[in-house]
């Protein structure tokens, strides 16, 4: 009986260090458990908060270095640079021409005859000549036309050059001065340039139309340029070299600031791309180009499309990089 009860107790002792070890087992399973769950949610939340930072998707163009151009736009007709009319030293009628228009023609050159005679009366001829060597640009005169001493035969252009003749508005003429380079364009021949430059400013200004009239020599090679065209003159006024220059468009203007957003990487991790704020101070502004006189190096890379909703500092996804303006 004695042996009964010391195996009862060898039994209950043994029952309770085994449910001790299960108890301290299922305890030590859920605080490693709970562990692993705070570590699950930690990286959930870290995720989400990066998922929760704005990333902007941002057209940019690196700023350029080169000259711009301050302008004044025109219109006018080519004209022959030098011209002279032809007359007859006597009154009568047409008899012969001797040229056409466009023909070249010297100095002393028969122009024209003309018969001086009357009814009953029979005179000798008299011969018209040309006063200049040059091309007849005009030929007012016709056989059998009467004309006197007072009305031009024909009118000579001297030389091959060609002018321009412009009428500037007044608001524009202290601006204007003789050798201002000049840029013509024509219909006729698309896509070039000719160049050329103020010759002559007339001393007055018209009361009626107040404008001034200039005079615009231009070099014409091949003779491509004929006398009657319609030109298109850009006068040059102003030009800068070596200067920082961006598109107007880039510019964000608030609260008394004109700033722009350059492109750089992130210190802390350079694969994220952010960007940050630059004062700049402008300068002249031609064609959508804007010159930068401080705030901004040649190069940089700054935001020109999605610029509005930046701050310093956001984080940006480039989409398109647009090639930079051109040094000229």
């Amino acid at each position: 009986m004695k042996n009964f009860y010391l195996k009862k107790a060898g039994t209950a002792k043994s029952f309770r260090f085994v449910s001790v070890l299960i108890i301290s087992g299922l305890i030590l399973t859920v605080f490693t458990g709970c562990d692993r769950i705070k570590e699950v949610y930690s990286k959930k939340d870290k995720t989400e908060a990066e998922r929760e930072v704005p990333v902007f998707a941002v057209n940019t163009i690196p700023a350029a270095k080169g000259q711009i151009q301050d302008y004044i736009s025109l219109t006018g007709d080519i004209v022959a640079g030098s011209t002279v009319d032809v007359y007859s030293e006597a009154a009568g009628k047409v008899y012969q021409l001797h040229t056409s228009v466009g023909s070249r023609v010297n100095r002393g050159a028969a122009v024209a005859t003309i018969d001086p005679s009357r009814p009953g009366m029979t005179f000798k001829h008299s011969v018209a000549t040309a006063p200049i060597s040059g091309t007849v640009v005009a030929l007012p005169a016709q056989v059998g036309m009467t004309i006197t001493q007072a009305v031009p035969l024909a009118r000579i252009a001297g030389g091959g050059a060609l002018e321009i003749k412009l009428n500037i508005a007044e608001r524009f003429i202290s601006k204007m001065a003789l050798n201002l380079p000049c840029e013509i364009s024509l219909d006729a021949w698309p896509g070039e340039v000719f160049r050329g430059s103020i010759n002559e400013v007339s001393p007055t200004v018209d009361p009626a139309s107040r404008t001034m009239e200039l005079r615009v020599n231009v070099n014409n090679p091949g003779s491509k340029l004929k006398q009657g065209m319609f030109a298109k003159v850009r006068i040059i006024t102003e030009q800068k070299n070596n200067i920082v220059k961006i598109p107007v468009a880039a510019v964000i203007s608030r609260f008394g600031e004109q700033y722009v957003f350059a492109v750089e990487q992130d210190a802390e991790n350079p694969d994220i791309t952010i960007v940050r704020k630059k004062n700049i101070v402008p300068g002249i502004i031609i064609d959508g180009i804007m010159e930068i006189q401080s705030g901004l190096a040649p190069d940089e890379e700054i935001v020109i499309r999605g610029q509005t909703l930046l701050d310093d500092g956001s984080r940006v996804n480039i989409i398109e990089k647009l090639a930079p303006l051109s040094s000229n």
